[in-house]
């Protein structure tokens, strides 16, 4: 066991796309430690779902959230204290169902938080019931005969929503997805990365991804662009489609000033209490 697993017992299915997720967070944090940014300052937090075990495994703090709801988590843990650097990891269905409209208004406004999402295209945790992300014909508990709908484009959602860093992963490609995540949590704004993530038990498309990824070798130069190579029909890009410079929220909320470090001594707030009391 590394400095980075739990004592927790590992629950996952074996061959699940979320050893591979896990395997690229750990070395994503090796990484940031190495270009000067202690696990300490990371802080985590998850969803409902076989996503959100990772949230046992990953010895990192953090909280646990609600099923759609870590996005939310986050923001507020970043806006008590800017100086961390704050992630939560997410499902399809979490993300794009219950969480969509957080996950809508944490890019809108910039929100620094890095959001990871498995993206498996099922409730896997709940034995299969078609996702948001399900493809259109995929036969689960709840779609005896076959979805009838076709799947959301995150990516191009997101895009539309002012996101400034967009990113794929693939967690068949391990290498390639650390180096997406340690560049997301870097980067000060909001970073989003959808993960390729089979599902063997339920839907199991490695030998899809393995034929129709392709890296992407720098990201877009406009996000129109982006846009396009997010709904290419052709191929799975993979990679950082699209990143820029932008003040994170709370850089036009607070400017420098951090809650935590620069907060009022308690005797001090105390008095002026007193004084707000006595009517003074």
């Amino acid at each position: 066991m590394d400095d980075l697993t739990t004592y927790c017992e590992n629950t996952w299915c074996p061959g699940c796309g979320n050893f591979g997720i896990f395997s690229a967070v750990k070395s994503a944090i090796k990484k940031l430690e190495a270009r000067g940014v202690p696990r300490e300052r990371l802080v985590m937090s998850a969803g409902i779902g076989c996503h959100g075990k990772i949230f046992d495994y990953l010895a990192l703090s953090g909280f646990y959230s609600l099923h759609g709801r870590s996005m939310t988590t986050v923001q507020g843990i970043k806006l008590a204290n800017p100086d961390a650097k704050v992630l939560t990891f997410a499902g399809d269905g979490d993300a794009y169902g219950e969480g969509l409209e957080h996950m809508l208004f944490a890019a809108k406004r910039n929100a620094d938080i890095t959001v990871i999402v498995h993206n498996n295209g099922v409730y896997g945790l709940t034995v299969g019931q078609y996702s948001p992300m399900s493809r259109k014909g995929f036969k689960g508990p709840s779609t005896p005969r076959g979805s009838i709908e076709e799947p959301l484009n995150p990516l191009a959602i997101l895009l539309e929503a002012g996101a400034t860093f967009v990113a794929r992963g693939y967690s068949g490609k391990t290498e390639q997805f650390a180096d997406i995540i340690a560049r997301a949590v870097e980067h000060e704004g909001f970073s989003y990365i959808d993960v390729l993530q089979p599902c063997v038990s339920f839907n199991d498309t490695y030998k899809l991804y393995n034929g129709l990824v392709e890296a992407v070798a720098e990201p877009a130069k406009t996000r129109e662009e982006a846009i396009r190579l997010a709904k290419r029909p052709d191929k799975i890009p993979i990679g950082v489609l699209w990143q820029e410079r932008k003040e994170p929220f709370h850089g036009s909320l607070y400017g420098d000033w951090n809650p935590v470090a620069k907060r009022m001594p308690r005797a001090e707030r105390v008095k002026i209490i007193e004084k707000i009391i006595r009517g003074d």
